[in-house]
């Protein structure tokens, strides 16, 4: 009886918790915004821009010095600026609620290889941190499983819905992996020296990942007597038909990476953290293999690094030629995923152009993420997926957005956070 009763608890205490607003309805009437500058996501400006939507696509893009009919509603976005929505790779959004309350907890699965796992299953749609990401402009994320060595399958969602069927965008796009580390750190609490040294372990382990596809590949080439989920889940890795994310830093285990998928007949790959990236560079352009970077404000993984190193690695892979993205991961990552268009800024303040910086959200992750025939700049024909902005979107100080759209749909800026700002504000004004 106890157990009935903290489970009714539980239950309407994360009731509470999610409940957000109602998503947005269909658009059912065209919008024309004139007037703003226009950030095209393809490091294109327009000035004095004037962009029309309706049914939910873009149908114009372009000067408002022209004399053209504008269409339904129209918006004076004089002196604002209006962008592609923004796009959050490897996300864990929606699969984590409170961290320390285990059943809200969906983002690592039980064991080592899990191809067949797929996060969008667990993506909860009404999460409170989900829709904290729509007023700084995160309107899109990928949605990616952590733990083991095969993860499980990601999925792309836009984050404006009731539950993942309506959230969706594209189901199943990569499979994420955990390549191991060639360097290992002892265990201080059992005595052992904690200082950086070889993993004699390494070989052995990327031994047991070649086995583990090797298999799988022997297995889908076979008469498959009896079915194997998890190698089955892994055919589209073979034709090419589905991405492998290669979560992975170090020159030497990004090389090791990138020859043993080929060897194993995988070449649709990305890289993910990609400390190091800048010393293989020539071979990732050469194999058409982009980097999704981890945000800037921490430390270098390495002492023998600059000590601005985590700030320029974007500016440095761009100018090598590099495809390069941002993503999402690593300490309080699901709350910090709402600040995406702020770390871009700062590649931008250490030298990476304005507008290439803001394509690290918008066309470099939809072209990664194989959804740039629909998102990712504005552009007539793609989703009306945009935002208005009362200042520079990579500014944290002036970033504020006054309208943004999904789909066409205007959605809410309302959170809980903005609740809370709100009562709090009224509680201490004078009277």
């Amino acid at each position: 009886m106890k157990n009935k009763i903290y489970s009714l608890l539980f239950i309407f205490l994360v009731g509470s918790i999610y409940a957000q607003q109602t998503p947005a309805a269909r658009q059912t009437s065209a919008i024309s915004i004139e007037g703003a500058t226009a950030h095209l996501g393809n490091g294109q400006i327009i000035e004095n821009s004037l962009i029309m939507f309706a049914d939910g696509k873009i149908t114009f893009v372009g000067s408002a010095m022209m004399k053209i009919a504008r269409q339904g509603t129209v918006i004076n976005a004089e002196g604002k600026h209006i962008y592609p929505g923004f796009i959050a790779a490897n996300a864990s959004l929606g699969l984590v609620e409170i961290d320390a309350v285990k059943a809200s907890d969906d983002e690592d699965e039980i064991g080592t290889n899990n191809p067949h796992i797929r996060s969008i299953i667990a993506y909860n749609a009404e999460s409170k941190v989900v829709e904290s990401m729509r007023p700084n402009g995160v309107l899109m994320a990928q949605i990616a499983p952590r733990g083991g060595t095969i993860s499980g399958t990601s999925s792309i969602v836009q984050l404006d819905a009731w539950n993942w069927e309506d959230a969706a965008v594209k189901t199943d796009d990569a499979i994420h992996m955990n390549w191991p580390g060639s360097f290992t750190r002892g265990r201080w609490w059992l005595g052992e020296d904690p200082a950086l040294k070889a993993d004699p372990k390494y070989a052995e382990n990327v031994d047991n990942i070649k086995a583990y596809f090797t298999d799988a590949k022997n297995y889908l080439a076979g008469t498959k007597d009896k079915k194997h989920l998890p190698f089955e889940a892994t055919k589209g890795l073979f034709n090419g038909s589905q991405k492998l994310f290669i979560h992975v830093s170090g020159q030497r285990e990004i090389t090791d990476a990138i020859n043993t998928t080929k060897e194993l007949g995988i070449n649709n790959i990305v890289i993910v953290h990609g400390e190091g990236a800048e010393s293989v560079a020539d071979m990732l352009v050469k194999n058409n293999i982009p980097v999704i970077l981890d945000r800037p404000h921490r430390n270098p993984n390495s002492d023998d690094d600059a000590y601005d190193y985590t700030y320029t690695i974007a500016k440095i892979l761009v100018d090598k030629g590099v495809l390069v993205s941002l993503g999402m991961e690593g300490q309080m990552e699901r709350m910090n995923t709402r600040n995406l268009p702020f770390y871009a800024g700062t590649f931008a303040a250490h030298g990476l152009d304005k507008e290439v910086a803001l394509q690290l959200l918008t066309s470099n992750t939809a072209k990664i993420l194989g959804i740039d025939n629909m998102v990712g700049t504005l552009e007539v024909g793609k989703d009306a997926t945009l935002f208005i902005s009362e200042g520079d979107a990579l500014d944290m100080r002036t970033n504020q957005l006054t309208n943004a759209y999904i789909q066409g749909r205007d959605i809410s800026l309302e959170t809980h956070q903005t609740k809370l700002w709100k009562r709090y504000s009224d509680k201490y004004k004078s009277k």
